[in-house]
């Protein structure tokens, strides 16, 4: 009995012994510190359909580093009822139906080309073209992405499943979102995309909408003067841009464009908390609109901001 209990004392302090020379050798305070900030994810922009059934910008969290997984996981989670749909924001939900997969991914010159399984095709009349502005636009923010081709089952996509509308042959931003009509005539028309605040529960987030009209100007000047003015036609779409702002001055440079305006952005300068939207939905209409990188606001005492993307 003697023997067992000294053998238990000698093995309590052994291990005692072996635990404070973990702790002293290998503190964990630093290497729990790396490793927390190691494991944390980042968010990316997607484009899913809102409460309201517009295409809208919201994030997930990037699972991927690797540029073709990235791909692979902006599709599955716009794919409905998908392992990633799981994970969408409240409010939000996929576009693509059910059981579609990727066959095959190649990114060539920034040209991706991007094969669906057939079961793309079960889409209905009023979401095929919403599905299209959701695919570009979420893979597009991607900065390798350039253009986009898509093939089901091997065979090109030319034209739309149900209406029979045609594709282009590459697709990018130019096709699109959320489109609204106001011309007069085929001739001459003007394309622009103004991003819009919309609100679900207590989350703000972007709606882009794509205006094609006669309308001359611009787009920078089309852009603020949207932006200004109340939105008609999108009652559930939000604009903080003050009235009173006056845009004295824009120069289009490479990859970049430069704002000066004569006062603040908003009316209500005490509600400062908006002023990020009020850029970021200036800053995204622009970058849309011109395929620019940056955007550069310039304000009176020379105050300057740069808003920079990818």
């Amino acid at each position: 009995m003697l023997k067992k209990s000294s053998l238990r004392r000698i093995m309590v302090a052994t291990l005692a012994l072996f635990i404070l020379l973990i702790i002293y050798f290998f503190p964990t305070t630093t290497p729990i510190e790396e490793s927390l900030s190691y494991i944390e994810k980042q968010e990316m922009p997607i484009f899913l359909v809102d409460s309201l059934e517009y295409i809208a910008r919201t994030t997930i969290v990037q699972e991927s580093e690797n540029t073709n997984d990235l791909i692979l996981e902006v599709i599955e989670s716009l794919t409905i009822n998908s392992e990633k749909s799981n994970y969408i924001r409240d409010g939000f939900k996929g576009i693509i139906p059910e059981g579609t997969t990727v066959k095959e991914i190649t990114l060539e010159n920034g040209i991706l080309t991007i094969n669906f399984s057939k079961e793309i095709l079960n889409i209905s009349e009023n979401n095929e073209e919403k599905m299209i502005e959701a695919i570009v636009y979420s893979l597009m923010e991607i900065p390798e992405i350039k253009k986009i081709s898509i093939l089901v089952d091997g065979e090109k996509l030319r034209a739309l499943p149900n209406s029979k509308k045609k594709l282009p042959e590459f697709l990018d931003k130019s096709y699109g979102v959320n489109k609204i009509y106001n011309l007069d005539s085929i001739k001459d028309t003007n394309k622009t995309t103004v991003y819009y605040l919309s609100k679900y529960d207590d989350y703000y987030y972007y709606v882009p909408v794509t205006k094609i009209s006669n309308e001359t100007g611009e787009k920078a000047e089309i852009i603020i003067k949207e932006l200004k003015s109340t939105p008609i036609y999108h009652t559930n779409l939000i604009s903080y841009l003050a009235a009173s702002t006056n845009l004295t001055n824009y120069e289009l440079l490479e990859n970049s464009i430069s704002l000066s305006f004569d006062n603040h952005l908003l009316a209500n300068l005490n509600d400062e908390d908006m002023l990020e939207e009020v850029k970021y939905s200036i800053a995204l209409s622009l970058r849309d609109s011109y395929g620019i990188e940056k955007v550069l606001f310039n304000f009176p005492e020379n105050e300057q901001e740069v808003m920079a993307f990818n």
